[in-house]
């Protein structure tokens, strides 16, 4: 067998595996089945919340201490629970106001893989970006998805006061270190154009060290189901209240205005509901607690239902990284409204051709493209089509794992391990 042929054994590292709360849960569940279904031997190393995982691929988890469990987020450990100083400084950084989980859990993996030096062809991190990186030894590739650093000034744009901006800057620490990880890294994946501008410009990494494999949708999960009648006036959206760069605020400002033409308009929300902050509080001024319903911890059926009932699926987010429930709803061939924030054009396509689009935090613009297509059946049906129509072309977990494969032989090559004819095959995939 051919070094570009042979399977791999891969080692795929997860500080964050949920896959019901963000994208990087959903991330390495679906890419690593797809990996074993091309014959790869896969190994999810990961903390808490730990991923759940499809057959084939092996979970080894690497426990943190868990600090920011529900219902007790926070907690102070019992001294019982201590296992070493690295369990010290996660408890320390966290007392002090920082999130420790990226370099404590780099610090985990780099000892678990020091004990198991040779078992992996290559290691797959993503997004720890933690100094305990950068002494694997093994071939490594990184996938980051975007860099936290966006994250961390729409949140300091967000905070009001100088204390709460103190306690930003606090939290968001860890992104130094992930800067200057991120700069020594030989190969970086991410999965769009538009977050791989955002690395070379936040970061400091040379473009050509960073290659776009775009990720996908399960389009055999999230598919049309003829027999699933649309609920009228159903919005749906997947978002977590109190994060502002997913602009639920402008959503919820949207829908009060929609329903003053359109009083059936009412709007699920996939995620958890925040007690407090601008979001309830919008809820509230505008009378809308029977409009609006949180869900959470559904299964993937249920999510692809709410899905499927929807007459519309909407992503109000400031900026994605990719959007994954934008190439979801689009599979399950819902119409879209979405904004043209960070990568979601890449994902939802030409306005009007495979979605509605309007401005990042523009409440006006978004109400308007709602009530367009909540009022028009036929254009409904024709953008879920070509929505659906453009996931299956570029965006399936398969074409994932296999564009992802061939950087995995590209790194292998570049250390030495395999003939240099294999980097011929890790040609970076087109953002």
């Amino acid at each position: 067998m051919t070094a570009e042929a042979r399977p791999l054994r891969i080692a795929l590292l997860s500080y964050k595996g949920n896959p019901f709360c963000g994208g990087q849960g959903v991330y390495v569940r679906h890419l690593s089945r797809e990996l074993a279904r091309l014959g790869h031997s896969v190994e999810v190393i990961g903390a808490q919340p730990y991923p759940v995982l499809d057959d084939g691929v092996v979970l080894t988890e690497l426990p943190s201490l868990d600090l920011y469990r529900q219902p007790d987020p926070f907690r102070t450990p019992r001294p019982g629970e201590y296992r070493d100083w690295i369990d010290a400084l996660e408890v320390a950084t966290m007392w002090t106001g920082g999130f420790p989980e990226p370099l404590t859990f780099s610090l985990r993996a780099r000892r678990h893989l020091a004990a198991r030096s040779g078992e992996f062809d290559v290691i797959h991190d993503n997004q720890t970006l933690g100094y305990g990186q950068l002494g694997f030894g093994a071939p490594v590739v990184t996938t980051i998805h975007h860099p936290i650093t966006v994250d961390r000034q729409l949140e300091l744009d967000a905070a009001q006061g100088w204390r709460r901006r103190a306690s930003v800057r606090r939290w968001y620490g860890f992104t130094r270190m992930q800067k200057r990880v991120a700069r020594r890294l030989p190969s970086v994946l991410t999965v769009s154009g538009t977050s791989r501008q955002e690395i070379i410009d936040h970061l400091d990494v040379a473009g050509d060290r960073i290659h776009v494999v775009h990720i996908g949708a399960d389009t055999d999960l999230f598919s049309p189901d003829p027999a699933v009648a649309e609920v009228p006036g159903r919005i749906v959206t997947t978002s977590s209240a109190d994060v502002p760069l997913k602009g639920l605020i402008h959503l919820i400002e949207a829908l009060a205005k929609l329903r003053t033409e359109q009083p059936d308009a009412h709007l699920v929300v996939v995620g958890k509901r925040a007690d407090d902050g601008p979001v309830a509080a919008a809820i509230e001024r505008y009378g809308l607690a029977g409009a609006v319903d949180f869900v959470k911890g559904i299964s993937d059926a249920e999510l692809v239902g709410l899905v499927r009932s929807a007459q519309v699926a909407c992503v109000p987010s400031l900026y994605e990284g990719f959007s994954l429930p934008a190439a979801e709803a689009m599979a399950t061939a819902t119409p879209l409204v979405a904004t043209t924030g960070g990568a979601i054009p890449e994902v939802a396509g030409p306005d009007g051709e495979t979605c509605l689009a309007v401005p990042p935090g523009d409440a006006g613009a978004l109400a308007g493209a709602l009530g367009r297509l909540l009022a028009d059946s036929a254009l409904r049906r024709r953008l879920g089509l070509a929505g659906r129509e453009r996931v299956l072309a570029r965006f399936t977990w398969r074409q994932a794992a296999i564009g992802t494969a061939e950087h995995y032989r590209a790194a292998i090559a570049a250390q030495g391990g395999h003939p240099a004819a294999a980097v011929r095959t890790a040609a970076p995939i087109a953002g």
